[in-house]
């Protein structure tokens, strides 16, 4: 008879291929069906709550590659905080005010910006439409959150909330009108907060120009010649020392010890030192503008440096952060002659209508004109840009609101509350501190008009400025009720209290403020506005390095101001994403992979598995290769769970042995098994997840594939199908591909969760109806995992022996050997039943190693033989007893019994 049906080879319906691309949506669509989130929350409704708040991504295109490591890595610590016990409501969130959305829409309208309240109209479909977009591919990704009730910067409630602590700061002093230069950005004519300038590298003008005084000529360098048109004074340290040169006629000054290397540049081939001067003798002498009739004193400044240029910095307190506070203890005027789109005004006589660059170039003839260029050269160096148009800015003196950093001791609460939190990496710790310890007072106001409007209103009798908390709060509950965009439909009058007088000087009729909220601001209030008291201060913030100047920076100011406390608990900080090359991914070099596309080909989990593969810390690299490596180790995890289903088709628990019954192998993958989850469970607290997955993939291919699940084959497919021996092996492949499962399903959320659903036996409908698998320390047998260890070195051996018995031709089949070993210890001894199916032979003898092939190994000496007696037509294996039975001629005695019981089929 055929004995091919009699054999228990594994079934299963989780197909071998994975069509991730296909079967995917169809999983989001059951999980929205199971109303899966809501579930999970209920079902920890009254756990300890576990808050990840969301940073919120711009609203303006289809997410890139840095939005999927982020909402991945956010998806892989929210699901794991489930998994282990906590509530872990997860609400994401966008920005939707801002320049870029904006920008956008003004093309629409030709450019034309008095169309306000259209503008805005469009501005505010324009973020709708793009959240729908992103939302859908969020949840492609297989990410869990509230998305029916997502936080909108932009919506009633948020902007209501914000006015309202916006009142909170006004009513504590953190907010006040202040005249300064700041940082301009003539393209999108508003001013930039800290977190919106990259600095990258520009070609500037770089000269070297004279202003007489009395009897001397100092010699100034600056590499922004357009400033000096508002100069007014000249700084010297007061601590160096400065030489007067006679040059020819001219009694030059400058610091002693850039005398030479300024000699050199400007040809100075004879000169005589004249005078050795203090630095502070400099202080209140006059020296001659040189083209505009003005008088520049002398001051003392400790920000001269010796670095670059001569000792002498020329100072227009309208363009320069410096330049304006040391002219405020001068008592200097400030000239800034240059409005919005950084075009003289005729405040600048000859100048007027000039770019800062045009006018940069006219300043270098008239120095030419005048006798007083030195030199002209040109230098490339780190300079402010703008980080949505990219051009370079200015600085520029205009009257804005401000949230005062130092006000109540601010930055100091802010740098030690930074010591109060867990900073991931550690090293990120810096620079938040740095960006903390260096930020300037925090500009406010925006010149836009898609944002939140600032609630402050203008006296048109006295035209001072008033921010009155109590007004403000009344602002906040009309835009509860309305929306913000009521503040460009009706006059000022509405929004005040009947009979409201200018606290100045009594009048009563007011103008409403133009200006925007800095989105920072809208973005950095939002642990305020979205968290509920029991879920303040958020467990984790995880976004990019930008953020530590950005997101990070503005909530911890905000926070500490309203509630004197960081706003977090743990601080996470990603890399970028880069190409294979480690490069930036642009579109210039053609090396930009769409998330939606690698979707697309290969699945959501492919993504998955390389955001839980990666050192998310670190910069992050993606490109073919890694895809192909990634694919490799997909299909290495989906057919360990396929053979693992496929053999317990006919298993239920209740089949299950107890541990103490076990075979030995068995328990030892059982032991190593708990080991391992320890090691996952401590990983994914320390959120280094690519250290869960080099764990997972090591059990799965060391442990799994290259030897459990390779040796139970005869056991499970050839012994009896109730037998102890394939109940024990099916016990324990139960057991650890549930739990496996559950470990897992963080990061390979769909394929975890379409595994689960063939997994037999009575089970949860979801694998995310678990909790994370507890270690069994009763499992963990120490000795039996150092017998193993031991077992398995000498399996490395026997292995190269088998490979050497192929080579020569001596056998096949590993089944077609017989294994000598010479040396015999108790841990072999003991096990010496079960080494035949550990090392997949017919037969292992002790002996002296005598054979056709020998082998000295690091644990004895080996020889392999052809294995005795004759091979089973149903095993396979090589045995004496085959041929005994006349009745199944061609069985060995192991096989016979389970075919005369009939245990099979």
């Amino acid at each position: 008879m055929g004995y091919k049906d009699t054999v228990n080879l594994p079934k299963t319906d989780f197909p071998m291929r994975a069509s991730l691309p296909q079967r995917e949506p169809g999983m989001i669509k059951r999980w929205d069906g199971m109303k899966v989130y809501k579930k999970m929350l209920e079902r920890r409704r009254n756990a300890p709550l576990f808050v990840l708040h969301d940073g919120p991504p711009y609203s303006n295109g289809h997410i890139h590659l840095g939005h999927t490591l982020n909402k991945v890595v956010k998806d892989i610590i929210v699901k794991y905080k489930y998994l282990s016990g906590y509530r872990t409501p997860f609400v994401p969130g966008w920005d939707n005010h801002g320049m870029p959305i904006e920008n956008i829409v003004i093309k629409e309208f030709k450019g034309d910006k008095s169309k306000i309240r259209e503008i805005r109209k469009r501005c505010r479909e324009f973020a709708g439409e793009w959240i729908d977009i992103q939302r859908e591919e969020f949840r492609r990704l297989g990410v869990f959150g509230d998305w029916d009730n997502p936080y909108l910067t932009m919506s009633r409630e948020y902007e209501g909330r914000e006015i309202l602590f916006f009142a909170d700061l006004v009513e504590k002093g953190y907010v006040y009108r202040g005249y300064m230069p700041i940082h301009w950005c003539p393209v999108c004519e508003t001013a930039l907060a800290l977190a919106e300038i990259e600095y990258k590298e520009k070609e500037s003008p770089s000269i070297w120009f004279t202003m007489e005084g009395d009897g001397i000529t100092a010699v100034v360098w600056t590499t922004t010649p357009w400033t000096i048109i508002s100069n007014v004074a000249l700084a010297f340290h007061p601590d160096y020392e400065y030489v007067v040169v006679k040059v020819k006629d001219k009694n030059y000054v400058l610091a002693r010890e850039l005398l030479e290397k300024n000699a050199n540049l400007l040809g100075w081939e004879n000169f005589e030192v004249k005078e050795l001067l203090k630095g502070t003798e400099f202080e209140g002498r006059e020296f001659r503008h040189p083209f505009i009739d003005r008088i520049s004193r002398g001051i003392l400044a400790d920000f001269v440096t010796l670095e670059e240029g001569t000792g002498i910095v020329h100072i227009a307190p309208g363009h320069g952060k410096e330049d304006f506070e040391v002219g405020r203890e001068y008592d200097l005027p400030v000239i800034s002659p240059v409005d919005e789109r950084g075009r003289f005004t005729r405040e600048a006589p000859g100048f007027e209508g000039l770019t800062t660059d045009e006018a940069s170039r006219k300043v270098v003839e008239i120095l030419k004109e005048k006798k007083s260029l030195l030199r002209e050269d040109r230098i490339v160096h780190q300079y402010p840009h703008c980080w949505r148009c990219k051009h370079h800015l200015i600085f520029r003196a205009t009257e804005q609101w401000f949230l005062s950093i130092d006000h109540r001791e601010l930055r100091k609460k802010a740098l030690s509350e930074i010591d109060k939190v867990e900073w991931i990496p550690p090293e990120s710790k810096n620079r938040i501190y740095a960006s903390v310890e260096e930020r300037p007072e925090w500009c406010l106001s925006r010149q836009r008009v898609w944002g939140l409007p600032i609630p402050a209103f203008y006296c048109k009798n006295c035209k001072k400025a008033v921010l009155d908390p109590a007004v403000i709060r009344r602002v906040g509950e009309i835009f509860l009720e309305h929306g913000s965009d009521i503040w460009y439909e009706r006059d000022a009058s509405f929004f005040l209290p009947p009979d409201y007088t200018c606290p100045h000087c009594g009048g009563k009729e007011f103008e409403k403020e133009n200006d925007i909220l800095d989105v920072w601001f809208d973005s950095g209030v939002s642990s305020l506005v979205v968290l509920r008291d029991e879920e303040w201060p958020s467990h984790v913030y995880l976004e990019g390095p930008d953020q530590h100047r950005g997101w990070f920076n503005s909530s911890l100011m905000v926070s500490c101001a309203i509630r004197e406390k960081a706003p977090y608990r743990v601080v996470i900080t990603h890399g970028w994403v880069l190409d294979e090359q480690g490069r930036a991914m642009h579109k210039a070099l053609g090396n930009v992979i769409s998330p939606l596309e690698v979707i697309g080909k290969y699945g959501a989990d492919l993504v998955r598995l390389w955001v839980g593969s990666s050192d998310y810390t670190q910069d992050v690299r993606l490109g073919p290769q890694i895809l192909e490596r990634l694919v490799d180790a997909y299909r290495k995890i989906r057919n360990t769970y396929r053979f693992m289903l496929g053999n317990l088709y006919d298993f239920t628990p209740e089949d299950a042995l107890p541990s103490n019954e076990l075979l030995p192998v068995d328990r030892y993958i059982l032991s190593v098994f708990q080991v391992v989850k320890e090691k996952i469970k401590d990983f994914y607290e320390k959120y280094t997840f690519h250290r869960v997955y080099h764990t997972y993939m090591d059990f799965v291919i060391k442990y799994l594939s290259s030897f459990y699940l390779d040796i139970l084959k005869d056991r499970l497919y050839t012994y009896g199908k109730t037998s102890k021996e394939r109940r024990s092996a099916q016990t324990v492949l139960h057991e650890v591909l549930s739990e496996m499962l559950v470990i897992f399903s963080p990061v390979l959320s769909f394929t975890t969760e379409e595994a689960w659903s063939y997994l037999p036996g009575r089970k949860t409908e979801s694998v995310f109806y678990n909790d994370f698998p507890p270690v069994k320390k009763e499992l963990v047998d120490e000795k039996l995992m150092k017998e193993f260890e031991h077992i398995l070195s000498v399996r490395e051996d026997v292995l190269l022996l088998l490979e050497k018995g192929r080579r020569e031709k001596i056998i096949g089949n590993s089944l077609e050997a017989k294994v000598m070993m010479e040396n015999k210890d108790e841990v072999l001894e003991k096990y010496k039943d079960y080494l035949p199916e550990i090392f997949i032979v017919s037969q292992v003898e002790f002996g002296p190693a005598e054979g056709e092939v020998i082998l000295e190994g690091e644990h004895g000496k080996y020889a392999l033989k052809k294995a005795d007696g004759n091979k089973c037509e149903r095993c396979w294996v090589y045995s004496p007893t085959v041929g005994e039975d006349p009745e199944y001629p061609s069985l060995c005695s192991k096989c016979r019994e389970v075919i005369r019981r009939g245990d099979y089929g």
